[in-house]
């Protein structure tokens, strides 16, 4: 088998840019048929080192400058560019890659980093794109709005604005985020909640083309925390220590079982940096040098880099230096930062070389 398989020929680079391209599951199943039986692909399950895929929130809303929050980073073409480049390393590497999941963010339209939650002193919704700090909640510049404690808490507005200080205490001290308000986006049933159209296209030709099962994993529905890491909430517990959202401890058992995890997605300044920061924190927990087997994919995800219209190539808020700081991190952890158009067989494992190199088709 060549080191890498070719791009099947229906691939159209195009469709990475398009918000409406929906991919044809009929057609994708019989090519994928065809591609296996021409390329001699064997059943994931047959491979003899597992390789997972980890896509975070590869979601029409963050990939497209139709979405809601797309993730434009400073080039402005940030995501559509991840979205071919992600798109082809799957095609091209089909026959190493064992398993691929998908996370979807998953939201409504009440919840803790929503606008709609949140109110200023005189009772008037906020807008998007500001952060909320402690300070902001305990002098009453802003507060919980009322309506939504009926159904948080039971109508108790009390319990919410001692839970919403609770919350942002909690961030605070975790000092890895503020709490930000987002425009609405990946609300569930809408039309970005949807994959992205070439990251749909892949998975299910990948799932096709080698009997791998492919499934999704959702995050982000809890109104009173944030869920940017696919593996945790940002928030465990309420102000009277009673949980509200626990781990994804199945899911990091899954990834860390795999003799190597790729990860890649939207945004690297945000759900990938939680993912991966989460999936290395549970790695040295069991054993350090589990760190290795993690892989990020650089050129496939980009920062959160907010447009600011008032001063045009300029960021009202500009989070590329925290993505930055974050491969710099996991490198020195032990994890790899790599890129999709270095040949797999040329990535390190373990520090050495030549680990991935083509055995026959399906995998090693």
């Amino acid at each position: 088998m060549a080191s890498e398989l070719p791009v099947p020929p229906f691939y159209d680079p195009a469709q990475a840019r398009r918000w409406g391209y929906a991919p044809d599951a009929a057609a994708l199943f019989a090519a994928a048929t065809e591609w296996r039986r021409e390329h001699g692909l064997r059943p994931a399950g047959a491979d003899a080192r597992r390789v997972h895929l980890l896509l975070v929130d590869v979601q029409r809303d963050f990939c497209f400058p139709e979405g809601s929050l797309y993730v434009g980073g400073r080039s402005g073409t940030g995501a559509l560019d991840d979205n071919d480049r992600l798109a082809r390393f799957v095609y091209r590497n089909l026959a190493r890659i064992s398993e691929i999941t998908c996370t979807l963010d998953t939201h409504f339209p009440f919840q803790v980093f929503s606008p709609a939650f949140w109110q200023d002193a005189a009772g008037q919704p906020l807008a998007a794109h500001r952060e909320i700090r402690l300070e902001d909640v305990q002098s009453g510049r802003v507060r919980p709005n009322p309506d939504v404690a009926d159904f948080a808490c039971g109508g108790d507005v009390g319990w919410l604005r001692r839970q919403v200080e609770h919350y942002c205490a909690e961030l605070e001290r975790a000092g890895r985020y503020t709490l930000y308000l987002w425009p609405p986006h990946c609300l569930a049933g809408g039309d970005g909640h949807a994959l992205a159209g070439v990251a749909q296209a892949a998975r299910l030709f990948h799932a096709w083309a080698r009997s791998a099962p492919n499934g999704v994993e959702i995050k982000g529905g809890h109104p009173l925390t944030e869920n940017y890491s696919a593996l945790a909430p940002e928030v465990l517990t309420d102000f009277e220590g009673h949980p509200i959202a626990e781990r994804n401890e199945r899911f990091v058992a899954t990834l860390l079982a795999a003799d190597a995890v790729i990860v890649a997605g939207q945004a690297a300044s945000h759900c990938v940096m939680s993912s991966v920061d989460d999936l290395l924190a549970a790695a040295r927990a069991r054993d350090p040098r589990l760190a290795r087997k993690i892989h990020v994919l650089r050129d496939a995800m980009s920062a959160v880099a907010v447009p600011d219209p008032a001063h045009p190539g300029g960021f009202a808020f500009d989070f590329t230096p925290q993505a930055e700081a974050a491969l710099q991190r996991w490198a020195e952890a032990g994890a790899h930062v790599v890129e999709t158009t270095c040949p797999m067989e040329a990535w390190p494992r373990n520090g050495a070389r030549g680990d991935y190199a083509a055995g026959p088709a399906g995998g090693r």
